[in-house]
């Protein structure tokens, strides 16, 4: 086989290794940040949970600066039956304690309602507090795992990246060239296998001219349907 088409096919394949490292670093990663996820989560709710009661509290407040002017309203109107003259005037004053008497009720039974939803809420906020821990806990553990993935990975892909930058010293500058321009566009499928007289790339039969030439390997040939770099395996060129 022609030494440049070895050298092509040879860097083809370290190439696909390279950048099977992203998928393996995606792989580690996923655990980690599936863990961050579900924290980031936790603390959402929990910060969603905290502002809905400091709305209830508010709520809460409003009634009780409420209750006590009602409450100063009912002491004012007490003092003002001593002073009432007509039949008339007595019976506006005792509508205007009824309505003040039923807003009160209504807002104790409003100020009962919100303390219970502001109870239930922080049973929630310790809830989740129980949880997040747990979750704080295992990211550690999580996090010293992916770590140690990623430095194995690391290494594994500085060794490769040696063994490419060895390749290309070696290598003429035209079929460096000749070979990142067609991985421009056909990324790990820059050169490909050609089996029972087919393409692996675009999986298309060749004619019997460029299979001869390929199977004598002497020249670098290309597929005429996708643009490919071909090349055959030993067991391919016995069958």
């Amino acid at each position: 086989m022609n030494k440049h088409l070895e050298q092509i096919i040879d860097l083809s394949i370290i190439d696909k290794e390279i950048d099977a490292f992203e998928s393996q670093i995606d792989e580690a990663n996923y655990k980690l940040e599936a863990s961050l996820a579900k924290k980031n989560a936790f603390v959402s709710n929990m910060t969603t949970l905290e502002e809905e009661i400091k709305d209830e509290q508010v709520k809460k407040q409003k009634n009780d600066m409420h209750i006590a002017e009602l409450s100063a309203k009912l002491e004012d109107n007490a003092k003002k039956s001593a002073e009432i003259k007509t039949e008339r005037e007595m019976k506006s004053l005792q509508l205007e304690e009824e309505i003040a008497k039923e807003q009160v009720t209504f807002a104790n039974e409003e100020i009962d309602r919100l303390e219970k939803v502001i109870e239930n809420k922080n049973v929630l906020i310790e809830e989740l507090s129980v949880q997040m821990k747990e979750v704080d806990d295992s990211l550690t553990s999580v996090q010293a795992e992916v770590n140690g993935k990623l430095t194995v990975i690391n290494e594994e892909r500085q060794s490769v990246f040696g063994r490419k930058e060895k390749l290309i010293s070696a290598m003429n500058q035209k079929s460096l060239s000749f070979y990142q321009k067609v991985r421009r566009w056909a990324k790990n499928t820059t050169a490909v296998e050609v089996k029972k007289q087919a393409c692996m790339g675009c999986y298309m039969k060749i004619n019997d001219k460029t299979y001869s030439e390929v199977i004598k390997g002497e020249d670098i040939a290309m597929c005429p349907h996708c643009g490919r770099i071909l090349y055959i395996a030993k067991e391919e060129v016995s069958a």
